[in-house]
């Protein structure tokens, strides 16, 4: 039994039956799932003028959410309904830093999706990113975190300008050390 420690989220307490002891434990985010068309219809700055379920409106999706797992640290999964892919079927992507994966005749991205936030449970957290809320509610029926298309793109671009703003922070102060050196 895990019992969610209200004011601390993504902490939990573990009860071992048979044990006097009890752990608190952080579980860790282990990977962001993406329903990838869902974010691409909330997104329509992304890929501008390209049809939302195109090649060129998946690649800016794919580079947009590469540079936020660079900048975040936690792997990112892009789901997307293969019926909805011109030119044959394209293939799944895991060679990239970011995944990508497309369902099969007779599946959709949201059974996949749910699927994989079942089976990452034991390693830690996940978070589901979708605007299905049939899909959010069975995520976190069992426990899972959702979030809505509009919050992630906000997180996304919080993240991105924090890090632009680091490095900006990072190489002016390299300017001046190298400077001050001389």
């Amino acid at each position: 039994m895990k019992i969610t420690v209200l004011g601390y989220p993504g902490w939990k307490i573990a009860f071992s039956p048979g044990r006097q002891t009890v752990n608190l434990a952080h579980m860790a985010l282990v990977r962001i799932l993406v329903d990838g068309y869902s974010l691409l219809h909330n997104w329509p700055e992304l890929a501008e003028g390209a049809p939302r379920h195109s090649e060129p409106a998946r690649d800016a999706l794919v580079e947009i959410l590469t540079q936020y797992q660079d900048a975040c640290g936690t792997p990112v999964t892009i789901f997307f309904d293969g019926r909805g892919a011109r030119r044959g079927k394209p293939k799944n992507e895991a060679g990239k830093s970011v995944e990508v994966l497309f369902s099969r005749a007779g599946q959709t991205a949201d059974d996949l999706i749910e699927r994989a936030a079942h089976r990452f449970q034991p390693y830690g957290e996940v978070l589901v990113v979708t605007d299905d809320f049939a899909e959010r509610d069975t995520v976190s029926g069992f426990g899972g975190s959702v979030a809505s298309c509009g919050n992630f793109i906000a997180m996304i671009q919080n993240a991105l300008a924090n890090l632009a703003e680091n490095l900006n922070n990072h190489n002016r102060s390299e300017h001046n050390r190298f400077f001050r050196s001389r």
